[in-house]
């Protein structure tokens, strides 16, 4: 009898520890395979004001695909694009693209950009998402004049590459050109800047037709022969890193 006892006893030791070890192989610890790193693509966007005396208001660089346009000669301006056009801000226009569908990153300038200066503006961003840079600031000294250039190709720059391009002046036409005295937000006048209301009747982004000035018979404006804006007023050099 107690033999019996014994061996049932011993075999329900064994059955729980036989139970015990298949249960463990549900909690081993496996270590997935982590995903693989994203691989980067980074710009280094130098932009240099070619003007005499136009300063530019800090640069807006955003990189997207063709679902995403932040001015284009035809169409009208969107509001982000007024704020920048006729106050220098970028802030709503950044938040634009951060909302659009078509852009994946965006980049600000730290500060104003005086005649003759550069600043150099690093965006990074997916390498599988290089597709287009669009680099776009106000000519300060202006109503609503914008430079810059939309849609730069950048897909094919390899590593080490990097491509310069040149841009005009472009009317955001949102604001009548007319020079007048608390109309320019720059330091020529220190007037106001960005006003919602739109009095240009063209109402669509255009090629700017230029600075009047009082040299050149608008006796009203407050601008010289020096705030000229006829010919190439910036250039852009994008430098490939990554």
């Amino acid at each position: 009898m107690n033999n019996f006892k014994f061996k049932t006893l011993g075999a329900v030791v064994l059955g729980s520890l036989f139970l015990a070890a298949c249960g463990s192989d549900n909690d081993l610890d496996v270590n997935p395979t982590p995903p693989p790193p994203v691989a980067m693509a980074t710009f280094e966007v130098t932009v240099s004001n070619l003007t005499n005396a136009q300063p530019m208001s800090p640069i807006a660089v955003i990189s997207h695909t063709d679902a995403y346009q932040a001015f284009s000669i035809g169409q009208a301006a969107s509001v982000g694009l007024e704020n920048l056009a006729e106050g220098g801000s970028n802030t709503d226009l950044i938040q634009e693209a951060v909302n659009a569908a078509g852009s994946n990153q965006q980049a600000s300038g730290a500060a104003p950009i005086g005649p003759g200066g550069n600043e150099t503006i690093t965006i990074q961003f997916p390498a599988a998402e290089v597709d287009l840079l669009t680099v776009v600031t106000m000519l300060v000294n202006t109503n609503d004049a914008i430079t810059g250039r939309a849609d730069i190709d950048v897909s094919g720059l390899a590593v080490g590459d990097s491509m310069s391009i040149r841009g005009v002046a472009y009317d955001a036409g949102t604001e009548r050109n007319t020079e007048l005295a608390g109309t320019i937000p720059g330091p020529a006048d220190g007037g106001e800047g960005f006003n919602a209301a739109r009095d240009d009747i063209a109402d669509q982004v255009t090629m700017h037709p230029g600075v009047v000035s009082v040299d050149d018979g608008l006796t009203n404006s407050v601008l010289t022969q020096d705030h000229r804006i006829d010919n190439t007023v910036i250039n852009i050099r994008i430098n490939r890193t990554e």
